[in-house]
């Protein structure tokens, strides 16, 4: 591997995320029935950042309306990788039930890991629509899915290694890209 390439720092991220709470309150056209699933590890992370602004921006307190939603059991490749760990699935109390869910992750890459969130949406009830935010989308799609919220296009090849680095789990926040020939990459993100 080369040495990675900071892409994003912590105040970009910062500025991405305020810009994201703006398109997604402008797409919403408000803050009305508005719910946040972060897909955890750190989409959950950045839900809850998202959340802050989104109260920051309007005075709604939006603690209440933002929550995690694992995707870990409705994975393509769990034969592949077995041990994945789960995380607790936390549903704000008012439920998606005709509501605009906004799922938040941190990497789009193949949209495997966004249809699987799209299947466990679908176990949990029904919302009036889904929406898709994240803060880097890498390309390399293998199905039809696109974000409506991106903080940072980084087009990248597949030899490539994205990481998210977030100070809730990383002790600091930033987006580096490095060169990983002959790794094999599954799913959304960097090599995960």
């Amino acid at each position: 591997m080369t040495a990675p390439r900071t892409v994003l720092g912590p105040d970009e991220i910062a500025r991405a995320l305020t810009r994201i709470a703006h398109e997604i309150l402008e797409a919403n056209q408000g803050p009305d029935d508005l719910v946040l699933l972060g897909i955890p590890t750190r989409g959950a992370h950045l839900a809850q950042r998202l959340a802050d602004r989104l109260t920051g921006i309007t005075g709604i307190d939006f603690s209440a309306r933002v929550g995690a939603l694992d995707v870990t059991m409705h994975r393509d490749d769990l034969r592949g990788r077995p041990t994945r760990a789960s995380h607790p699935t936390r549903i704000p109390l008012d439920g998606i039930d005709e509501r605009v869910v906004v799922l938040v992750d941190d990497v789009l890459y193949s949209g495997r890991t966004i249809r699987a969130a799209l299947d466990a949406l679908a176990d949990l009830g029904r919302p009036r629509a889904v929406r898709l935010a994240v803060l880097v989308d890498r390309g390399h799609r293998e199905l039809p899915i696109r974000a409506d919220s991106v903080g940072k296009n980084l087009p990248s090849a597949r030899t490539e290694h994205v990481s998210i680095l977030l100070e809730e789990v990383d002790g600091r926040d930033g987006v580096t890209i490095e060169s990983a020939t002959g790794s094999t990459e599954t799913g959304d993100g960097g090599a995960a």
